[in-house]
């Protein structure tokens, strides 16, 4: 890397952690606690007023589920393979298949079985609502899709596209694991993903 694209990544930095934080919909003070790094520190790394030492990149990129390289914007190979890092939250499994902070963000997403002896689709799942759009499609199993006041069972095929602003939930309707796309504007996004429950 030569020494004008070096000085470029480097100013960047805190442009693009910035950025990152608030696509995720964290706080500074909830990445402090999660990382143990400084509010004062994190605020002037975002700023430019502190250099982006490998010391607080590290546990950044850790938090984030991000490689090093993504976090701080260096100039990929080539090289257009995705390498997702799976993640669970609420009892899904989450899987990565964009790298992009703006615009859209999809994901593999995985519902496990349910519990040997309980019924599929016994309970209805809770609905939340917010800005946005959302875009869904079934790779294999039973989608229960809570949608308002009415209850959808979606199979491998099948694909569904709603305002978020209208509540919503998701469910095992059958009795294996269901494996869905997720497509999610930033806003959708900022909503189901996020680095720890509860970040404003």
């Amino acid at each position: 890397m030569g020494d004008d694209s070096f000085t470029e990544v480097l100013t960047g930095v805190g442009p693009r952690l910035r950025a990152l934080r608030k696509a995720r919909g964290v706080t500074l003070a909830g990445l402090s606690e999660l990382t143990g790094i400084s509010l004062s520190t994190l605020s002037r790394l975002e700023s430019g007023q502190r250099e982006p030492a490998l010391r607080l990149l590290l546990p950044l990129a850790k938090a984030y589920g991000l490689p090093l390289d993504e976090l701080v914007g260096a100039p990929r190979t080539g090289d257009p393979r995705v390498h997702p890092r799976p993640f669970t939250r609420y009892g899904h499994t989450w899987i990565p298949l964009t790298r992009h902070l703006g615009g859209l963000h999809a994901y593999k997403q995985v519902l496990p079985a349910p519990p040997e002896g309980r019924e599929a689709g016994r309970d209805r799942p809770e609905q939340g609502a917010h800005e946005g759009y959302e875009w869904l499609y079934v790779l294999s199993g039973r989608l229960l899709l809570a949608l308002g006041e009415h209850d959808l069972v979606l199979t491998a095929g099948e694909a569904a596209e709603f305002d978020t602003r209208t509540p919503h939930g998701f469910a095992n309707a059958g009795d294996r694991p269901v494996e869905f796309l997720a497509l999610y504007g930033a806003q959708g996004e900022r909503m189901h993903v996020r680095v720890r429950p509860g970040g404003g």
